[in-house]
């Protein structure tokens, strides 16, 4: 038998039966101040006679591991403390926690203007950093964990402190890891433009009913929390920062990367390190997911090289393919001004609004015009990149179920992709939901939108969408279902009550071999993003 007076078992300390009586050294327990600790082990044993040696203890790798879903079950305070909460990363967590039921507090060196939002949301704030900032009053209450700036550095008073006596220490990112990974997360990424990206991004999809969350390093002036969107969706869009590696641990569904250059000098040696990083990024992104990549940046595309080596992600087999989506790996997307690129901005030019128009184009072929009210080439090349991504989530498949949209709102727009739909899937059954575009246009076409509809082998007929039409208004949606001979066709006015309908009918057809696509240049894209959340909830899956 060992002589040391303590040796480890398991995980615990087990104390010799004779080592409390050779120590002299009296100590009052006034209580516990954490479970699950070895501080806990040590004060549990010394209550027999009430004497131990001051040991200097901390928690074991297994006993910090961080579970934000069950932190609260660690002891009936729930609180968590934030160090350099004034930082704009820092501060959205801190507001997420508050949301999340936390008792939270913060503290950082001056006071900034995120500090505002999370004073209004009851954080205790604190200025300048000392060991009192994490303990209550009385020094009765100390918290569950501490998460910190990757600003703040390792010898910081608190973060030293909370070391000391046992209390977990988590950087920023892997508290993002933890915050992010039941959700399906979209993180951008790139040198330069994240910010502006990431916000664009989940302003559109707010704006289309999304009910997400977002964590954007800048202040929004559209964001109810200045720099973060708080939603019980499953979608997740970080703005993904490279620095310190803090987004290595992320697993993305969709990664977008804006560009790649050196950049943070006091933590990259060269390009090529930066790049090493974004290559380990990139491997991070789950199989079947997507990047959406700036096809016309040269240190971006330069990652895509490794592609053919048969670079895999870390966390699945499978390779990677630049044309095409494999199940084992990912699919590969290009934005830019080059026509090369499946998304590609043309016929650039400055409007009255200060900002830029163009035309959309996809695989070279002309989609929408599109009027941006932000200056510079730099911002065309950010809105391509959301552009992207919406489209990749306008698009889904649950359970057999594929979910497409389409701006198709002309009979021969609407015709050939009822055509190509026919040809990817033959032995599906077709459901379109067309929302008519604009009352004089039905009033012309509707003929020949019957024609072109029937091709479908269910159709849902919604409310025409106007938004610009003052004069007579003698023909609606109901009278195009009902010229819909060869086909089912029904009218369903409301957007709602079509996902109501289209959910209990898939949730109803167990082998759920159908092909959704929601047609028209109204609000009908809301549909697919609000069916496959509902689905989600109806079908219990991932």
């Amino acid at each position: 038998m060992s002589t040391s007076p303590a040796k480890l078992v398991s995980d615990s300390r087990y104390f010799q039966p004779n080592f409390l009586e050779k120590v002299k050294i009296k100590v009052h327990v006034t209580g516990l101040r954490y479970k699950n600790t070895v501080l806990e082990k040590c004060i549990l044993a010394s209550k027999k006679n009430r004497r131990i040696s001051l040991i200097k203890t901390r928690a074991t790798k297994r006993e910090q591991h961080c579970n934000i879903e069950h932190l609260k079950d660690r002891n009936q305070q729930n609180w968590v403390h934030f160090v350099g909460v004034g930082g704009c990363g820092l501060s959205a967590l801190a507001l997420i926690a508050v949301k999340q039921g936390f008792e939270v507090s913060g503290s950082d060196i001056k006071w900034s203007s995120f500090m505002d939002g999370l004073q209004q949301a009851g954080v205790r704030l604190h200025i300048g950093h000392s060991t009192l900032n994490i303990q209550s009053k009385n020094g009765s209450r100390f918290p569950n964990c501490i998460v910190v700036s990757s600003a703040i550095s390792e010898d910081n008073a608190e973060v030293l402190h909370a070391k000391s006596i046992g209390i977990p220490v988590y950087k920023r990112d892997y508290w993002l890891v933890k915050l992010t990974e039941n959700h399906k997360l979209i993180a951008v990424s790139g040198t330069h433009g994240k910010s502006t990206t990431s916000a664009l991004l989940a302003y559109v999809l707010k704006a289309m009913g999304d009910d997400l969350m977002a964590v954007v390093g800048a202040y929004v002036p559209q964001f109810p929390g200045g720099n973060v969107i708080w939603g019980d969706g499953p979608h997740f869009v970080l703005e993904a920062d490279e620095y310190d590696g803090c987004f290595l641990g992320l697993s993305p569904y969709i990664a977008v990367l804006t560009n790649v250059e050196w950049e943070h000098v006091d933590f990259f040696q060269d390009e090529e390190a930066v790049k090493t990083f974004f290559r380990r990024f990139l491997k991070r992104i789950r199989v079947g997911g997507h990047l959406i990549i700036c096809g016309d940046d040269v240190g971006a595309h330069s990652l895509l090289d490794y592609t053919s080596e048969g670079s895999k992600p870390e966390h699945a087999s499978g390779t990677m393919s630049v044309t095409s989506s494999d199940v084992d790996g990912y699919n590969i997307i290009t934005y830019g001004i080059s026509s090369t690129n499946d998304w590609h901005a043309s016929s650039i030019c400055p409007n009255s609004k200060g900002g830029s128009d163009y035309v959309l184009c996809h695989k070279g072929q002309p989609l929408a015009n599109i009027s941006l009210q932000i200056p510079g080439a730099h911002n065309v090349l950010n809105s391509l990149a959301v552009i992207a991504t919406v489209m990749v989530l306008l698009q889904g498949r649950r359970q057999g179920c594929h979910i497409y949209d389409d701006y198709a709102h002309h009979p021969t727009e609407v015709y050939f992709v009822l055509q190509a739909a026919r040809q990817r899937f033959p032995s599906m059954r077709l459901v379109v939901v067309f929302q008519p575009h604009t009352y004089s246009r039905l009033a012309a076409l509707k003929d020949d939108f019957a024609v072109a509809l029937s091709h479908a082998d269910h159709i849902l007929v919604t409310a025409v969408y106007s938004v610009r039409e003052a004069g007579p208004r003698n023909v609606c949606g109901k009278d195009l279902a009902t010229s819909i001979i060869s086909s089912k066709s029904e009218y369903i006015p409301s957007l709602d009550d079509v996902v109501d309908k289209l959910a209990l009918e898939i949730c109803r057809d167990p082998l759920r071999e159908i092909v959704i696509l929601t047609l028209g240049a109204g609000d009908v894209n809301t549909v697919g993003p609000k069916l496959l959340h509902e689905l989600q909830k109806r079908l219990c899956i991932a």
